[in-house]
């Protein structure tokens, strides 16, 4: 069957609002994503294609739909994806602009459905929060309160609030009645800006916890904002969890999920749905880092339940596909997945797994495609070329490690704008890739090979194997061949951000609910 080549706007929102299997592609670099895109479209850069679609649209048939803004991305990556495998890829009728013609909302940011929804439930739910002024008067005059920050562990330890605990968001309905065992005492949740400090305010308000409860109003940000100041370095974090405890948090998460309308199934029936043909589905484990790679389900991807809740959009990236989720207390599958269930996702918990059925271990390892035969060499292979001043090195880790750290004389670039990148680069005899793992670079061999006609090489175990072998690093800008516009610099980020771009930042996610409003498409709802 010849698809059509093209997706118009109509189409992608008929599907939407039919709750069909939606992937759309959005095959930029984040910066440009960022600055306007649709509500749901995945952004999965055509320079990374091959190392992230196929845990994030793992069915071969889907029906996806790629664009760009007229760079000439979308249609290589349609090639690309069509050599992967997948059958059914069609461009965006118009692309960006198209999308813009036919009256289509545009949004900024990243993670905009996470977020989006996080304002939809302060609105709906009154979820009670605190200014950090407030906030801090209650820490300086020693009253009974607790800080937890719902944010990923190195987030917290960048930057953080004083007295704060690390609890990541899915781990706060299991932990916080330990941390706070007295009643009377007050929990404070906080994140960087606005969504997880919401999210996992009303997840303890849901659970039935009987403590005051209450967000910091705009996290980090709003504590900065306050002209006060935050810890940096922290490490503290919860400790293990009685059975007691663990009990009634099992108890009241399953009610909580009962009342989202989140399904229930068995291993058998994830099984099923694995190779059923026309139907995505994702087996998430939302546990701790920790726990996954000491024990976990074969098929499963380690996704810590508060980051999918945050981040759906790129784990998740086939809106209207199927989210199986596993964990073994059931705190936090079922935490996680009334979350999934209010954003519009038939979403499944696993009951009844057995720990015997978690028989693999180690970190997740995605799936990637076959890569065209290449030949490595040593660091000190390379380091003996580079004395002789005939070979170049190209790095396509993120931008901001090769700022932090490269191979000296390395030029950093993004392999989407290889043949751009080539001309800044002076000519050599040879080339030799590499990116931190060399996992990426391994890709670029064929492309690099003919654009410069000469030998291409891959640093064995990429840029890690050089630091390994003790070999001397630059740091810095002064190699970029490419643009740095592959990541999107959050205004809640690092500790530098300017003020107006902080408020600026607040302001846009008070404005998202009547975005949504005009968008009508997220079929959200909260409980």
């Amino acid at each position: 069957m010849s698809h059509p080549l093209t997706r118009s706007f109509a189409d992608i929102r008929q599907a939407l609002l039919q709750r069909q299997e939606v992937a759309l592609v959005d095959v930029r670099e984040e910066a440009p994503f960022a600055q306007a895109h649709p509500l749901f479209a995945a952004n999965i850069p055509l320079s990374k294609l091959e190392v992230e679609v196929y845990p994030r649209i793992p069915r071969r048939d889907t029906a996806i739909t790629v664009y760009d803004d007229g760079e000439g991305l979308a249609q290589r990556a349609v090639e690309r994806l069509v050599q992967l495998g997948y059958t059914d890829v069609a461009l965006l009728q118009g692309g960006l602009q198209g999308w813009r013609d036919a009256g289509g909302e545009l949004f900024i940011d990243v993670n905009v459905p996470s977020k989006a929804f996080g304002e939809l439930v302060e609105h709906e739910r009154h979820t009670p929060s605190l200014p950090a002024e407030e906030v801090k008067a209650l820490l300086d005059s020693k009253a009974d309160v607790v800080v937890l920050d719902a944010r990923r562990f190195d987030e917290y330890q960048t930057m953080s609030i004083p007295t704060g605990i690390s609890v990541p968001g899915a781990e706060l309905v299991l932990r916080a009645r330990e941390l706070a065992p007295d009643p009377a005492t007050r929990i404070i949740v906080n994140c960087a800006g606005r969504t997880r400090s919401i999210i996992g305010t009303q997840s303890l308000v849901n659970a039935g916890l009987p403590n005051p409860i209450a967000a910091l109003r705009n996290g980090t940000i709003g504590w900065l904002l306050a002209g006060q100041t935050l810890d940096h370095g922290q490490s503290r974090q919860f400790a293990e969890t009685g059975e007691d405890t663990r009990q009634v948090a099992r108890a009241d998460a399953r009610r909580v999920a009962d009342k989202a309308g989140v399904k229930r199934a068995t291993l058998k029936d994830w099984q099923q749905w694995q190779a059923e043909a026309g139907r995505t589905s994702y087996l998430f484990d939302v546990r701790t880092p920790q726990e996954y790679e000491t024990a976990h389900l074969p098929d499963a991807r380690s996704t810590p339940g508060g980051q999918l809740v945050q981040e759906t959009d790129h784990y998740a990236s086939v809106r209207g596909a199927r989210i199986v989720l596993v964990d073994d207390d059931g705190v936090r599958a079922n935490m996680s997945a009334s979350w999934l269930a209010q954003l519009g996702w038939d979403v499944q918990v696993l009951d009844g797994v057995d720990a015997s059925a978690f028989t693999a271990s180690g970190p997740w390892k995605p799936a990637i495609p076959a890569v065209p035969s290449y030949e490595t060499i040593s660091p000190e292979t390379l380091a003996d070329w580079q004395a002789r001043g005939d070979t170049q090195v190209l790095d396509f880790t993120t931008s901001a490690n090769h700022v932090k750290q490269h191979i000296p004389g390395a030029w950093w670039t993004l392999r989407a704008d290889l043949a751009q990148a080539l001309k800044k680069i002076p000519a050599a005899e040879r080339y030799v890739l590499t990116c931190g793992s060399s996992l990426l670079a391994r890709f670029a061999v064929t492309q690099v090979q003919a654009l410069t006609g000469k030998a291409v090489y891959v640093l064995g175990d990429g840029t890690a194997s050089w630091l390994k072998a003790g070999l001397p690093t630059e740091s810095g800008e002064a190699t970029l061949a490419s643009p740095r516009i592959d990541r999107y610099k959050r205004p809640y980020e690092g500790t530098d951000a300017p003020r107006e771009a902080m408020q600026a930042y607040l302001d846009w996610e008070f404005g998202l609910v009547e975005q949504l409003g005009r968008d009508g498409t997220h079929g959200f709802y909260v409980i």
